[in-house]
């Protein structure tokens, strides 16, 4: 994975063109995709203010897309150095690396977390943003990746992931895990909510 203490990020608005890719491949494969449009401001700076950039180890962000909560990370003082991308979409993954040099772009199934990232990630990580349409996989699915992902983090480090729908995309009754949930964000569309889960 490569580490660089000093990175130059170019500060990108959304663009139009980002828009249409993301409609493009929800009209292909509206499952994966998850989403009509990428998250917006609001609810991808609320995702990011959970992440802690002084924390050590690795920041996951599964499902990053065209990059609107990374470009979030990046802002709240994520290095992007320590970002590791785990995107399905090959184009996606392209769009990324462009825009992200020095961040470890991995193309592949998020589903799968432990086995894809174990040549990736060699220390706790620091967290696990997760973009991923949770709640249209089984619960086997959902409960499958909290316990890939808490086996990566960092001991009280967060999983943290957003839903539209009104409960919480993972149960909040899990041994072992808190959770937590944010204000419903009116300013995405649709309203949002981000759960923060944690390992006891």
């Amino acid at each position: 994975m490569p580490l660089h203490s000093i990175a130059r990020v170019e500060k990108k608005p959304l663009r139009l063109d980002d828009e249409m890719q993301f409609i493009r491949s929800w009209i292909e494969k509206p499952i994966s995709t998850g989403a009509v449009m990428p998250s917006g401001k609001a609810l991808a700076r609320r995702m990011a203010s959970y992440v802690d950039p002084a924390s050590k180890g690795p920041v996951i962000e599964l499902g990053p897309g065209t990059g609107p909560v990374t470009e979030a990370l990046v802002a709240h003082g994520v290095d992007p150095s320590r970002l590791v991308l785990v995107e399905f979409n090959p184009t996606f993954c392209r769009l990324l690396r462009t825009r992200y040099p020095t961040a470890t772009v991995v193309q592949g199934d998020a589903y799968r977390l432990r086995r894809l990232l174990e040549t990736y990630v060699r220390e706790p990580a620091a967290a696990v943003v997760s973009g991923l349409p949770l709640v249209t996989k089984p619960l086997r699915t959902r409960l499958r990746l909290i316990s890939d992902a808490m086996g990566l983090l960092a001991p009280s480090a967060p999983f943290i992931q957003f839903t539209y729908a009104m409960l919480p995309p993972i149960p909040k009754a899990l041994s072992g895990i808190t959770a937590e949930a944010s204000d419903l964000i009116w300013l995405n569309l649709p309203p949002a909510r981000v759960w923060v889960y944690r390992g006891r």
